[in-house]
């Protein structure tokens, strides 16, 4: 038990730099209130990391008594983690450990503090099932790709998907009814804050069939602030990375001109022409977006990001000069969900062509028509 007085302006700059929050790495729990009645207390303890006595947890002659009153010496600590370092498993934490929990703690609390509000940012998660496998979105881990230079606006994503749903995209039945669920969902939860909410900035998460993600792009269109971020195999991460050297994009054109207008984005994977050729009775003239290495994980930077929403602007004018604004494109999508995001949003209604979008599925023998754009 200590034995030192800590005076009033010491408590409150520690309660103030810790943000009224345990210390104790992982623990994080509030010290002002009873999760119990949810009445407002306060179950803080000050604990000593020298403690003040010489005898004491990690006790020293000489600096316990210099350091007994001193800020960078002292932890706010709920009464589990209090018992934690000074009884049950003093010697599993030792000064230096305590110390940087004591900094890393501290240094959240003052990131987090120093955020301006045009940092904040709506965090929308779009999860739905990829075949038999259900989303694995996270709020918590979004969030951590946020820092520093966006912070949730909310305590909480917003969540476009169906939850536990049995049906899965080989159905037909799933993509009429995740169509209608997106836009529905859409409606209710962002039409809302882009008319009445300040903060016009969103954050979009999305692990789907791209079909549907190109759906929830046109959704948000491009007038306002969206950042779409890419999950990454390797390293395991939504945070963005280097470009490694990336060569950029190419359009192809076709030969000619005079048949249905086709969009093959090779970009995850090559989707080589004549498995989209069979799907027609007469032959496409197919474009094709692609760079030089498609693979699953070539897409690690915004930069590169970038560059893709530019060759899809570019296509987009190009191909509608070629074919006119009245013919409907078909489009075969390999690509990141980024990407299949952002390809969305570039997508104007009253400019650009009407879109069929296409889906891989092995139970389907290949390629089959899935969302009308």
């Amino acid at each position: 038990m200590s034995k030192t007085n800590i005076p009033d302006k010491i408590k409150t700059q520690l309660w103030v730099l810790s943000g009224g929050r345990c210390e104790y790495f992982g623990c994080n729990v509030k010290l002002w209130r009873d999760e119990l009645t949810m009445n407002n207390m306060n179950k803080s303890y000050i604990a000593h990391i020298v403690s003040d006595s010489s005898d004491g947890p990690r006790g020293d002659k000489i600096r316990s008594s210099l350091l007994a009153k001193d800020i960078n010496n002292l932890m706010l600590l709920c009464d589990q983690c209090h018992r934690r370092i000074d009884k049950e498993d003093v010697s599993g934490n030792p000064e230096e450990l305590l110390i940087t929990m004591k900094k890393e703690h501290e240094s959240r609390i003052e990131l987090l503090t120093s955020l301006t509000p045009e940092k904040k940012t709506h965090v929308i998660l779009y999860g739905s099932n990829i075949g038999n496998q259900a989303s694995p979105l996270s709020f918590q881990i979004s969030v951590q790709a946020l820092l520093p230079d966006k912070y949730p606006a909310e305590i909480h994503g917003i969540e476009l998907g169906i939850r536990n749903s049995l049906i899965n995209d080989k159905e037909e039945l799933f993509w009429k009814m995740e169509t209608e669920n997106l836009e529905r969902q859409f409606i209710e939860k962002i039409e809302p804050i882009k008319i009445h909410n300040p903060i016009k900035s969103f954050s979009v998460f999305g692990l789907a069939p791209q079909p549907l993600l190109i759906k929830l792009g046109t959704l948000f269109t491009d007038i306002y602030e969206v950042d779409v971020y890419q999950r990454h195999r390797e390293p395991a991460t939504w945070n963005w990375q280097n470009d490694n050297g990336f060569e950029g994009f190419k359009i192809i054109k076709p030969n000619d001109f005079s048949g249905i207008p086709v969009l093959n984005l090779s970009l995850s994977a090559t989707i080589t022409n004549d498995r989209i050729e069979k799907l027609f009775k007469s032959k496409p003239s197919i474009w094709t977006i692609t760079h030089n290495h498609p693979d699953m994980d070539f897409l690690k930077s915004k930069s590169i990001l970038l560059e893709f929403k530019k060759a899809c602007r570019h296509f987009f004018d190009i191909a509608k000069a070629k074919h006119g604004q009245d013919c409907e494109l078909h489009v075969f999508p390999a690509m990141p969900v980024s990407a299949a995001i952002e390809f969305g949003r570039l997508w104007m209604p009253k400019a650009d062509m009407k879109m069929v979008i296409y889906d891989q599925n092995k139970y389907r023998n290949g390629f089959y028509r899935t969302v009308n754009i």
